[in-house]
């Protein structure tokens, strides 16, 4: 394929504050050129020009908080239940929708099973499945009674954490997943609401068995990032290196004050979207709002909601992305949490943009230049109907991502698109 232009956009690079009129080149995998006239004049006989009719062009999307080998299950024991081959299936189906709903790359937050979450990142890249670019993940580490244990003594039922307890056997673990090719660890340092055991605010992670995985995850130079809604997990977290901390729902002043002592080198993730549905569109989605109180996910929602207040206030880097997968969140309703954070948080759209594409970015930790509209960046690129930086609702619509492009290359051609 030749050169692609984006003739006649409004052009938002990821960076500035409002959108500026334009043209963009792609030639072969990166932009070419950035201008702020349309290309008239060009030499390939092969080049496809594109009329943008005045919408906008900005950065694919990054799900900083990405599951894909959550593929519609009700509860999180399910997820054990699956044959890995079939689970494998699934999950390709997951980043196809993803892709066609926007999103050019993805941090996986955890895979379901050890070697899936490597298995289709490979793929991806050899083009033998559709998806966005990835960091793949390790299951879940997590400790006897932690959240992803769901065994019983007169049951033995896997589901989607690996079982460590002390410093040998995480030490194990964590090289076992390095072994298997993982881009990031993931430990369970507290618990959550949906594990009777192991409630949100409990912390069953101890800190050398958080101290050993990042210890061990750092030799090979990998990510850890962590499931931490407990105040002490937050603390725990931050004390140990821990890179990518998610949910921080019930921080107290002093982990705030400790997560913005290392707000450059630290990424937050509050992963609404769960509990957002299951509170506030619990017929819609099967959760009876007797049982979400039960389960005490309205106090969680309102604490989640003041901690990211403050966190936004404070300057830290938050990455959008919400446990989308299960039953009650469906896979390819990820964008709606970036309205999340507009709606609930306090962020701007221009803010809540930021957080699901430069950030995302920067959390990726990719070698290439990636998740803005400049010269030399790879062209992940979206022609969006419309004005996202006011509006971000929009990115929620298929029918309003009228083009979507991932290495220079199109994974949905817009309309308007022809040969010269």
């Amino acid at each position: 394929m030749g050169d692609v232009i984006f003739n006649n956009v409004h052009i938002w690079d990821g960076e500035q504050d409002q959108r500026t009129l334009g043209a963009v080149k792609i030639t072969d995998t990166k932009i070419n050129e950035v201008s702020d006239q349309d290309f008239t004049k060009q030499t390939g006989d092969d080049t496809i020009v594109i009329d943008g009719e005045g919408h906008t062009l900005m950065p694919g999307l990054v799900e900083g908080h990405c599951h894909p080998t959550f593929v519609g299950i009700v509860n999180p024991y399910e997820l054990g239940l699956i044959p890995p081959e079939r689970h494998t299936l699934l999950t390709a189906q997951n980043l196809k929708l993803l892709l066609d709903h926007g999103f050019t790359s993805i941090f996986e937050a955890a895979s379901a099973k050890p070697l899936i979450g490597v298995t289709v990142r490979d793929a991806i890249e050899e083009g033998l499945i559709v998806g966005p670019r990835m960091q793949a993940g390790s299951p879940e580490i997590t400790v006897t009674g932690g959240l992803g244990d769901e065994r019983r003594r007169h049951i033995y039922q896997e589901s989607f954490g690996l079982i460590a307890d002390g410093v040998d056997e995480i030490t194990r673990c964590v090289r076992t997943c390095i072994r298997d090719g993982v881009d990031v660890v993931k430990i369970n340092i507290s618990g959550d609401e949906f594990t009777s055991f192991a409630r949100a605010e409990i912390t069953p992670m101890l800190d050398e068995e958080i101290a050993a995985a990042v210890r061990i995850a750092r030799l090979f130079h990998k990510k850890v990032a962590a499931h931490a809604r407990s105040p002490e997990s937050v603390k725990k977290a931050v004390r140990n290196g821990v890179e990518c901390i998610y949910h921080c729902d019930f921080a107290d002043e002093e982990a705030l004050d400790m997560l913005e002592a290392v707000k450059d080198k630290v990424f937050i993730g509050p992963a609404l979207g769960l509990v957002h549905n299951c509170t506030k569109e619990g017929d819609r989605v099967g959760m009876p709002k007797e049982v979400a109180e039960s389960m005490g996910l309205f106090r969680k929602f309102d604490m989640c909601c003041e901690v990211y207040h403050k966190i936004r206030k404070r300057g830290m880097r938050v990455v959008t992305g919400g446990d989308y997968g299960f039953a009650v969140t469906p896979m390819g309703e990820n964008a709606r949490d970036i309205e999340h954070f507009v709606k609930y948080f306090g962020y701007s759209p221009i803010e809540a943009l930021k957080c699901a594409t430069t950030v995302g970015t920067e959390l990726m930790g990719t070698s290439h230049e990636l998740g803005k509209v400049k010269v030399g960046y790879l062209a992940d690129l979206l022609l969006v109907k419309g004005d996202p930086t006011t509006d971000v609702s929009l990115l929620q619509h298929q029918d309003n991502l009228l083009a979507i492009m991932k290495d220079g290359k199109f994974h949905k051609v817009p309309q308007s698109a022809h040969l010269i």
